[in-house]
Protein backbone atom coordinates (compact mmCIF):
# COMPACT_ATOMS: atom_id res chain seq x y z
CA UNK A 1 0.00 0.00 0.00
CA UNK A 2 1.77 3.13 -1.28
CA UNK A 3 0.22 6.33 -0.07
CA UNK A 4 1.62 9.76 -0.73
CA UNK A 5 1.11 12.59 1.67
CA UNK A 6 0.78 16.03 0.09
CA UNK A 7 2.54 18.57 2.29
CA UNK A 8 1.93 21.49 -0.04
CA UNK A 9 5.19 21.35 -1.96
CA UNK A 10 4.58 21.63 -5.67
CA UNK A 11 7.00 20.10 -8.16
CA UNK A 12 9.19 22.41 -10.19
CA UNK A 13 7.16 21.79 -13.35
CA UNK A 14 3.99 23.29 -11.84
CA UNK A 15 3.54 26.96 -12.74
CA UNK A 16 3.42 29.62 -10.06
CA UNK A 17 0.21 31.36 -9.12
CA UNK A 18 0.81 35.12 -9.40
CA UNK A 19 -0.15 36.04 -5.84
CA UNK A 20 1.98 33.34 -4.21
CA UNK A 21 4.94 34.26 -6.43
CA UNK A 22 4.52 37.94 -5.55
CA UNK A 23 4.29 37.18 -1.83
CA UNK A 24 7.33 34.90 -1.91
CA UNK A 25 9.56 37.54 -3.50
CA UNK A 26 8.02 40.69 -2.04
CA UNK A 27 6.80 41.95 -5.41
CA UNK A 28 3.61 43.72 -6.36
CA UNK A 29 1.05 41.71 -8.32
CA UNK A 30 1.67 43.61 -11.61
CA UNK A 31 5.45 43.16 -11.33
CA UNK A 32 5.13 39.48 -10.45
CA UNK A 33 2.74 39.01 -13.37
CA UNK A 34 5.25 40.69 -15.70
CA UNK A 35 8.10 38.45 -14.52
CA UNK A 36 6.02 35.31 -14.97
CA UNK A 37 4.80 36.50 -18.38
CA UNK A 38 8.36 37.26 -19.50
CA UNK A 39 9.48 33.72 -18.67
CA UNK A 40 7.04 32.20 -21.15
CA UNK A 41 3.93 30.01 -21.04
CA UNK A 42 5.19 27.29 -18.69
CA UNK A 43 8.51 28.22 -17.09
CA UNK A 44 10.01 26.22 -14.28
CA UNK A 45 9.75 27.56 -10.76
CA UNK A 46 13.54 27.73 -10.57
CA UNK A 47 13.67 29.94 -13.68
CA UNK A 48 11.01 32.24 -12.25
CA UNK A 49 12.78 32.44 -8.88
CA UNK A 50 16.03 33.30 -10.65
CA UNK A 51 14.32 35.99 -12.73
CA UNK A 52 12.77 37.53 -9.61
CA UNK A 53 16.14 37.60 -7.87
CA UNK A 54 17.76 39.21 -10.91
CA UNK A 55 15.03 41.86 -11.00
CA UNK A 56 15.38 42.63 -7.29
CA UNK A 57 19.18 42.93 -7.64
CA UNK A 58 18.85 45.20 -10.69
CA UNK A 59 16.37 47.48 -8.91
CA UNK A 60 18.63 47.68 -5.86
CA UNK A 61 21.64 48.51 -8.02
CA UNK A 62 19.66 51.19 -9.88
CA UNK A 63 18.46 52.70 -6.60
CA UNK A 64 22.04 52.84 -5.31
CA UNK A 65 23.24 54.62 -8.46
CA UNK A 66 20.46 57.19 -8.52
CA UNK A 67 20.80 57.96 -4.80
CA UNK A 68 24.30 59.37 -5.31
Amino acid sequence: MDQQIDIGILPDDQPYEVTSFARKHGLTIPVADAVLFAKGPSPSRAACDTAALALICAVAQYATRTAR
